[in-house]
């Protein structure tokens, strides 16, 4: 996705039939196809009459949103937040087999979870405690420490690094799953891309600055 303004909507990493049976293909092209870029669209419309903003990184919106002009704010900070949360949603699911965490990720999450599914229990905990619609996410701080938070609405951990979240907003389930949006979940945490999030924490803690004594 582009670093700033004019965003656009980013293909379908995968087929919109690749995560059958788990997440249906009618799920995928609304979700993708309409909400996903219901958000870009939104937000491109907030920032074209704002040339000054339109150089800022999707990050920088999100997390400075509250020193834009009065008029944009409230909507840049719902759809920047839209538009980076599926973003990464899409791109933290595969249609292979289920996969597990790798190297330093694997570690990190027996350290800070005991196990995986010690992981999956408090990622599903916060899931399904999320009241009304929001995320469930796993994300790392400065120092590598893994914890999980969940956020409402379009919101995001950030500063914190995201590298996992499930979206439990029923656009994300409803067609497949109706209310159950713990049969969600489990479906979901089939198709989680261990692998590809595993590279991603791996390369976070490569670059962080090293701290001399």
């Amino acid at each position: 996705m582009e670093s700033h303004y004019p965003f656009t909507l980013p293909p379908l990493p995968y087929g919109y039939d690749a995560l059958l049976p788990e997440i249906g293909e009618r799920t995928l092209h609304f979700h993708h196809d309409k909400h996903f870029a219901t958000y870009i669209d939104n937000l491109n419309k907030l920032l074209e009459k704002h040339p000054s903003f339109q150089e800022w990184p999707l990050e920088r919106l999100i997390q400075e949103w509250n020193r834009l002009p009065e008029d944009i704010r409230q909507g840049v900070r719902n759809n920047a937040g839209g538009v980076y949360n599926h973003d990464l949603y899409f791109k933290t699911l595969t249609p292979g087999p289920a996969s597990s965490p790798e190297g330093p990720l694997a570690a990190a999450i027996a350290r800070d979870f005991g196990d995986l599914e010690g992981l999956k229990s408090v990622m599903k905990n916060s899931a399904l405690g999320q009241f009304g619609s929001g995320w469930a996410w796993l994300a790392a701080c400065g120092d590598g420490q893994l914890s999980v938070v969940k956020t409402a609405n379009q919101d995001t951990p950030l500063p914190l690094v995201p590298l996992l979240l499930c979206d439990v907003w029923e656009h994300a389930y409803y067609l497949d799953y109706q209310n159950r949006r713990a049969d969600y979940f489990e479906s979901w945490w089939r198709k989680v891309n261990w692998p590809e999030i595993s590279h991603a924490y791996a390369g976070f803690m490569e670059g962080r600055p090293h701290r001399t004594e």
